[in-house]
């Protein structure tokens, strides 16, 4: 078989890989919880607006649906077990914060929604709109706030996301972000360019 000959695979959610991050929320009465989320992406510039996917049975989708608020944690190699710890097991009669050794504190700008401290970046939203699709309903939320670890930011402020250790899924299967290949336009940038942001000789492929 020639290298791209193409085989029919079959109807599915193949779209890969995705952020996998962990989506925490709080009750009314002060119940902090967290979600496995791998269905979240940006959906807007102007204002800063993302989605998350949920199904109705999630105790989570509870929450959010009630509050009107939630936060999406990125996740570290460090939290990479317990992101999937809090996307097997349910939150309704388990404290996942307390399984999981996670500190849940008040997110930036929500008055319910909670945040996870150990995650390297926080981003708090509130819902603007929810839309059912079928097995999951889609919660788009507008960004309020975002928190990063200090240890992120350069000397000029600027936030670092690449020193985070961030997790990527992929087909069912969790991976450390790892070789940078590129960056946002460098298929047109100047060799200098390309040399001082990839720290390499592009010509001769050497670091």
């Amino acid at each position: 078989m020639a290298k791209h000959d193409k085989v029919e695979v079959g109807i599915s959610t193949i779209l890969n890989p995705v952020p996998v991050v962990m989506v925490s929320s709080g009750s009314k009465d002060g119940k902090a919880n967290i979600m496995t989320v791998a269905w979240a992406g940006t959906v807007n510039s102007e204002p800063p607006m993302v989605s998350v996917s949920i199904r109705k049975s999630r105790y989570s989708h509870k929450l959010i649906s009630e509050t009107g608020e939630f936060v999406i944690n990125l996740v570290s190699k460090s939290l990479c077990k317990a992101c999937d710890y809090c996307g097997v097991r349910g939150g309704e009669n388990e404290d996942k914060f307390k399984s999981c050794g996670l500190t849940p504190v008040k997110a930036e700008g929500m008055e319910y929604a909670y945040a996870i401290k150990e995650a390297p970046v926080s981003i708090s939203c509130v819902v603007k709109s929810v839309t059912e699709l079928g097995s999951h309903d889609m919660f788009i939320g507008e960004i309020k706030s975002v928190t990063a670890d200090s240890y992120l930011l350069d000397q000029n402020g600027k936030l670092c996301l690449d020193n985070a250790r961030l997790v990527a899924y992929n087909h069912g299967e969790y991976y450390l972000l790892g070789e940078k290949l590129g960056f946002f336009g460098y298929s047109v940038a100047k060799e200098d360019v390309i040399k001082r942001r990839m720290g390499k000789d592009t010509k001769k492929g050497k670091k």
